[in-house]
């Protein structure tokens, strides 16, 4: 009878031992996954990038650190007056373009006498302080937009390479990288950034 005893509490102490080092196992197992999950869905969905040249002054200063939400247009596409990142098919640059969303898909863009026409209605800018346009490039005539494309313009209108010139054009959702988020120092939410009081 004693030695059945101590086999029952020998085998009870094995259980034990298993069910622990498993539950140990298990734990290590979810840490593991939960570590590389994150970090896979942070690589996936944000990215630190410089803004390149003063097209986007004053919003966005040359060299200024920015986070790029790349998720934000994953099942939507941008919206009027968003700052986007986007980069060129083909372009040797290694470098991304930041631009504000002025026309969206299906629209007509037109710049006359130095304002943004919407569908020939004038658009009401969203953003403080910009300058009169002296230079409307492509856009003169009017430039109606596929429903995959979006009308770019820089916030330092005067001094901004987009759409309304031939070597960046009208961009494709598929150029779009993501939207500019946030800049890093001074830490501020962009689309926050620069805007009328009454927006």
């Amino acid at each position: 009878m004693a030695k059945y005893d101590f086999d029952l509490s020998d085998n009870r102490k094995k259980r034990k031992r298993k069910k622990k080092i498993r539950s140990a196992l298990f734990l290590l197992l979810e840490t593991v996954a939960v570590v590389v999950l994150a970090f896979f869905l942070v690589r996936l969905a944000i990215e630190r990038t410089v803004v390149p040249g003063t097209s986007m002054e004053p919003t966005l200063a040359e060299n200024t650190s920015i986070i790029v939400n790349r998720l934000s247009y994953m099942t939507k596409g941008p919206k009027r007056f968003d700052v986007i990142v986007f980069e060129q098919e083909g372009e040797e640059h290694s470098y991304y373009h930041v631009k504000r969303v002025i026309g969206l898909p299906g629209e007509q863009v037109q710049i006359a006498n130095g304002l943004v026409y919407i569908n020939g209605e004038p658009l009401k800018e969203a953003v403080h302080g910009l300058a009169q346009i002296h230079l409307s490039g492509l856009a003169a005539e009017g430039i109606t937009l596929d429903e995959d494309e979006y009308f770019v313009l820089g916030d330092n209108r005067n001094k901004s390479e987009d759409s309304r010139f031939a070597n960046i054009g009208n961009v494709t959702k598929e150029q779009i990288v993501g939207k500019a988020w946030l800049t890093l120092n001074p830490f501020n939410i962009i689309s926050q950034m620069n805007l009328e009081k009454n927006q």
